[in-house]
């Protein structure tokens, strides 16, 4: 075992912490909530990890998105994530997707992975994220709304269909159960009481353009790293987290 994780595999055994090395961990959005969870599986020894992201580095993503500096303004997060990635764990197989995901790339995205880490914001591709994963029975862990939150102590996590409070959720479990899906998706959700409804719009579907939304940096982090926890718990043995 590699010095590096001597901590995890002291915690959670030598065995269990090899286990980690032979995953393989897609995240969808490496934003404020995927770059947080993509630096906690990065740093808990996962083997191989495959991110997906259209979007490069903007000024007003560095008050919550670990990427995001005033150095990487303009390039891609999937580039910068990478470079991330490797840095901390040099063994570590990633594979990026400088693309928004659909129908063209999905496929691809999907294969092989042992649990899929959701944290895109566009509703439509969101919902379709969710059922085809949920279809091909890839474990999946979601992120559900972290703009406009304040109270971390709000945050909690539990199936999608028992979510409550969280305007995305309520949108992605209504299109969800128009699909014919219940429960069985675990996600990461805050029922803080925010004034916003989701809807669709056409430059949403592209996912060109954002919406721009109040965040403070410790919810989206701690969005993030309850997601990872999550992932760790599904790739492991019951009980060892």
């Amino acid at each position: 075992m590699k010095e590096q994780f001597q901590r995890i595999a002291a915690l959670i055994g030598e065995e269990n912490a090899s286990i980690l090395q032979h995953k393989c961990v897609a995240i969808a959005g490496v934003g404020a909530v995927g770059g947080f969870a993509c630096e906690m599986i990065a740093r808990s020894g996962i083997g191989r990890i495959r991110i997906a992201d259209f979007d490069v580095y903007e000024e007003s993503n560095i008050n919550r998105q670990i990427g995001a500096l005033h150095s990487t303004i303009g390039r891609k997060k999937v580039d910068v994530m990478k470079e991330r990635i490797l840095d901390i764990n040099p063994d570590c197989i990633v594979e990026t997707l400088p693309e928004f995901i659909d129908a063209s790339n999905i496929d691809a995205f999907l294969s092989n992975v042992d649990i899929l880490l959701d944290c895109i914001d566009s509703v439509s591709a969101k919902a379709e994220l969710l059922r085809i994963s949920y279809e091909r029975s890839i474990p999946v862990i979601s992120s559900m709304g972290a703009a406009l939150r304040k109270h971390s102590d709000e945050i909690r996590t539990g199936d999608i269909m028992d979510t409550f409070g969280c305007p995305l959720a309520k949108e992605i479990r209504s299109r969800l159960r128009k699909m014919g899906i219940g429960r069985g998706i675990e996600c990461v959700f805050s029922p803080e009481k925010v004034e916003f409804t989701y809807r669709e719009t056409e430059t949403e579907v592209t996912g060109r353009k954002h919406l721009i939304l109040g965040s403070m940096p410790y919810v989206t982090a701690i969005f993030g790293e309850k997601i990872a926890e999550l992932a760790l718990r599904k790739l492991l043995p019951e009980e060892v987290i």
